[in-house]
């Protein structure tokens, strides 16, 4: 060998093993040494890394045993990096790495409450290595350090991470970290095939598998996150609204496409969410959401565009609870609010906006959500605004919701089903827009439970919703909310309506159903309703003791409104027909109390139109206290009745025992029996009331006594025999006229003081009263007149008489009461004429019995001869004046003397008259015509009583009537 090539050969085989023993030992000595006393230098807490080896043969490098920190509490360490180098580094222009693998890396990420990162105060560099804050010229930007990777791997990885910046601390730890890199670059265009995968000892798991490139940075791929408990990052959301999470488990599937080289870029396709379970609640310990499952499926999103695409939600066991506070605001609202108030008031640092997000700024997000589901959800609804609070409980709910665009030009679907408080259901179907607002749904309820109103008709009324069930078939129309503008047409009933009077603890209204047929209605605009059915309606009218009413009692004062009045609404109604109603009326003005029913109600009433003067025609029947037919006829204008009115109304066979209270009260008599006929016809034409009441009372009898101060002081008893014909019948017609217009006009005093003005006539003029029952009756059947000192009738007492007779019959209960009359100064004269007769009778009887003469059994047989009389007048003047004859009379004739001694006696007797001789005249004058009554009159003995008789002092000597009285039975 030649000694030069052998020198070479030695020469390369030292260099080779000096270039072998640098880089086997030395070199990762040195390595180590240098690296350990940087760290010692430059490292803020315990650092060391314990083995370098390299290959200077095949380029590839290994360190081992690096740490940041005491053992078992380092900040950064690893237990192996792996380089490969590749030699064309040094003529391509980019460092080559074959293969990078770094073992069981550990990362300890911890942000102190300050916001200090752990990490960046790991190193201390010296003042001069400083970077510059504000350098005299921006440096260009020169990129990344060129750089390839053809396989990158980081095995057995862990991260532990701590947030002490939030209200509550966040940390989590992933144990086992893997990830893959091929072909990764700095170099521009670089694509690099990337596999990640992560687990955490407390759930959760990340997959992904995509490209990179990191100049420009762009990325896509497949990421997956799985069974992610949200508690350990939900003290962010916490902070800013105040929601507890009491369970959360998300996971998350998506493709993506990142782009950040023209700004910020990022679609997602063919995303997937689920959430199950979760389940959030107040500060305070309240529920307010329960989620069994919540999946979001076919999302795509576009943050360019600001666009996201939901094709698919789908929800169970959805649980959530909503509340109205007493200030009017959702609980909801309030919390969000009250954390908003309690924000600090530093702002962090706002990040640099990217292009298109700068772009679109004030741009609204586009949600479009093609097919949503909710099933089974349920709403705790409460109202804590009324007294008390309502409660609402809203489910089994199942929503569906398709073609919904958040930007609101295009309809949505919308079908909603669900339960209302436990017995109800509610359903709706139909589509709706949000720009502009609009919808069209149909609206079925059934058997809604109307008690959910109490609290808020208990400040108007004092009324209890005992029981009431709604249902309806609805179309609604809402074409704009600015004004509110809609329709609602259909057909809507409310059964086992029960409303309880809350003062007294009775009935109010109640009906067995209620039916509204051909329902329309425009808001602001008219109501229209073909037909209104009621089925066994009932209601209770009280009058109290101080003559209010149980409706006035009911109503809540309410202060004045200073809304403006609203132009009135169109209001017809087609038919209103009522079936088997009833009712109540009670007057508790009375003593005693006075209650009458109504029942069987069945009739119809015609078409009610505000807008229309056409009259709606009326017909209604039923009975008063189960037996007494009432019928109600005719017509009304219902909204204007004072315009036009035309009432029939009709009671028949009304048991009067029932109106014992009023006849107690304004008669002072109780009603024993007997029954009322009422025929009342009312027409109204232009505010003019043109009224005929017929009352008919059959077989009226009256009973005890009653103390009442409102009673008239009136003989009850005669006027209503007066009234009563020969069938025990009362017959009285009560017109009304006026004008109800006036405010001084009332119908019901008129008819009172009308009906008490009969009376009044009647008592006090009842012989004129009879008279007209008769034909030819005079006004004078209230005195017989009787020629002076007799008690004979003339043909005239004889036939007024009989037409007395004749009226006497046609009122059977009526008593004729005679009382016997003698006048002093018609009846003296006769009376003494009559008595100077039987003075003469009464003397010559005595003469004749005591000369023995035969003598008739009685002193009025006998008959004195005028002969005789001039001899006897002589001992009467002596005997009844005590006195002789004066002398004087011996000078006149025996004719003059006899005229002076009768004038003389009859003068002393008419001055001083004996009553035995008047009140025999007036009871012979009353016995006449009592006798006549009865023999003449067929008049029954027991109706013609004598009274006392009168004895008066008269005026003139013409006749002396005898007064009649009538009497009731």
């Amino acid at each position: 060998m030649p000694k030069g090539l052998k020198r070479a050969g030695i020469a390369a085989m030292v260099a080779l093993a000096l270039y072998a023993l640098i880089g086997f030992l030395i070199l990762p000595a040195v390595a180590v040494r240098v690296i350990n006393a940087k760290l010692a230098e430059y490292a803020t807490v315990p650092a060391h890394l314990e083995k370098v080896r390299f290959n200077p043969f095949t380029l590839e490098a290994e360190l081992t045993g690096l740490r940041f920190g005491e053992v078992g509490g380092e900040s950064l360490a690893f237990a192996r990096l792996y380089a490969n180098l590749q030699l064309n580094s040094l003529w391509s222009g980019a460092l080559h790495l074959a293969d990078a693998e770094l073992d069981q890396p550990l990362v300890d990420l911890r942000f102190a409450k300050d916001g200090a990162l752990n990490l960046a105060q790991l190193f201390k560099l010296p003042a001069d290595e400083a970077p510059a804050e504000t350098p005299a010229e921006p440096a260009a930007d020169e990129g990344p350090f060129p750089l390839r990777i053809d396989r990158l791997a980081i095995g057995d990885g862990k991260l532990h991470f701590q947030d002490l910046r939030p209200s509550q601390p966040i940390e989590f730890f992933y144990d086992s970290l893997n990830l893959d890199l091929a072909n990764l670059s700095t170099l521009p265009d670089g694509d690099a095939e990337a596999t990640l995968f992560a687990s955490s000892p407390a759930g959760g798991r990340i997959d992904w598998q995509g490209h990179m490139s990191l100049a420009p940075i762009r990325s896509s791929g497949h990421l997956q996150i799985s069974d992610v408990a949200l508690k350990t990052f939900w003290p962010y959301v916490r902070d800013a609204v105040p929601l507890d999470l009491e369970d959360g488990i998300a996971s998350l599937d998506s493709r993506y496409e990142l782009d950040l080289a023209q700004g910020t870029e990022l679609r997602l396709s063919d995303a997937s969410l689920r959430l199950a379970p979760f389940a959030i609640k107040a500060p305070d310990g309240r529920p307010l959401l329960k989620l069994a499952s919540l999946d979001v499926a076919k999302v795509a999103l576009d943050l360019a565009k600001l666009r996201v695409e939901i094709g698919e939600v789908r929800s169970q066991g959805l649980e959530t609870w909503a509340a109205r506070e007493t200030d009017g605001q959702l609980d909801w609202q309030k919390l969000f609010a009250q954390n908003a108030s309690t924000e600090p008031a530093a702002e962090p640092a706002q990040p640099a906006e990217s292009a298109p997000a700068a772009a679109a700024k004030g741009a609204p997000w586009q949600v479009l959500l093609q097919d949503a589901q909710l099933r089974g959800a349920k709403l705790h609804l409460a109202d804590r605004q009324p007294r008390p609070e309502v409660a609402l409980e809203v489910g089994p709910l199942d929503l569906d919701i398709s073609a919904f665009d958040s930007l609101g030009t295009s309809p949505f679907q919308l079908k909603l089903d669900t339960a209302v408080a436990g017995q109800g259901r509610l359903q709706v179907e139909g589509q709706a827009q949000l720009q502009p607002t609009s919808a069209q749904l149909k609206v079925v309820t059934t058997d809604i439970d109307l008690r959910l109103a109490q609290a808020y008709i208990s400040p108007f009324i004092r009324l209890e919703l005992r029981s009431g069930l709604l249902s309806s078939d609805l179309d609604i129309k809402l074409s704009g909310t600015e004004p509110l503008a809609f329709s609602v047409t259909g057909n809507a009933g409310v059964a086992q309506l029960h409303t309880l009077d809350t003062l007294k603890e009775r009935d109010f209204v109640k009906w067995r159903a209620l039916a509204v047929n051909g329902l329309d209605y425009r808001h602001g605009q008219s109501l229209n309703i073909d037909s209104v059915s009621l089925d066994q309606p009932y209601a209770r009218v009280v009058i109290n003791e101080n003559l209010t009413t149980n409706v006035d009692e009911l109503l809540v004062p309410q202060p004045p409104s200073n809304e403006p009045e609203s132009p009135p609404l169109a209001i017809r109604v087609g038919a209103i027909s009522l079936k088997d109603g009833s009712a109540n009326f009670a007057d508790f003005s009375l003593r005693p109390n006075f209650a009458t029913a109504i029942q069987q109600l069945n009739g119809t009433i015609g078409t009610l139109d505000n807008r229309s003067k056409k009259a709606a025609p009326v017909e209604i029947a039923g009975k008063v206290d189960r037996y007494a037919p009432v019928s109600i006829r005719g017509s009304l204008e219902a909204f204007d009745p004072l315009n036009s009115l035309d009432i029939a109304t009709s009671f028949h066979n009304v048991e009067l025992t029932t109106l014992t209270p009023y006849s107690g009260k304004f008669a002072g008599y109780r009603i024993r029996k007997g029954r009322l006929d009422l025929d009342l016809h009312y027409k109204v034409e232009q505010g003019r009331l043109n009224a005929e009441n017929k009352l008919v009372l059959n077989q009226l009898e009256l009973g005890e006594r009653v103390d009442s101060k409102d009673a008239v002081d009136l003989p009850v008893r005669l006027a209503i025999a007066l009234l009563k014909d020969t069938k025990g019948v009362i017959s009285i017609e009560l017109p009304v006229q006026g004008n109800l217009n006036d405010p001084q006009f009332s119908v019901m005093p008129i008819v009172w003081q009308t009906l008490r003005n009969l009376v009044l006539r009647a008592v006090q003029a009842p012989f004129k009263l009879i008279a007209g029952l008769v034909p030819g009756g005079g006004d004078d059947l209230d005195q017989v007149a009787f020629a002076p000192g007799s008690a004979e009738l003339d043909d005239s007492a004889m036939r007024s008489l009989d037409t007395l007779a004749d009226a006497l019959k046609k009122r059977p209960e009526l008593r004729l009461e005679v009382e016997g009359v003698s006048a002093r100064a018609s009846d003296g004269l006769p009376l003494a004429e009559q008595r100077l007769e039987r003075e003469y009778r009464s003397v010559n009887y005595r003469m004749l019995q005591r000369r023995g003469d035969k003598v008739p059994a009685s002193a009025d047989e006998l008959v004195v001869e005028d002969d005789d009389k001039p001899a006897l007048l002589e001992g009467i003047y002596r005997d009844r004046l005590k006195q002789q004859p004066p002398a004087e009379w011996k000078e006149l004739d025996a004719e003059q003397r006899v005229a002076k001694m009768r004038e003389a006696v009859i003068g002393s007797w008419v001055q001083r008259p004996t009553s035995l001789l008047s009140r025999k005249l007036a009871q012979d004058r009353a016995a006449n015509i009592n006798d006549y009554l009865v023999q003449r009159g067929g008049l029954e003995d027991q109706r013609v009583y004598l009274i006392d008789v009168s004895l008066i002092q008269g005026e003139g000597n013409g006749p002396v009537p005898t007064t009649l009285h009538l009497d009731a039975q």
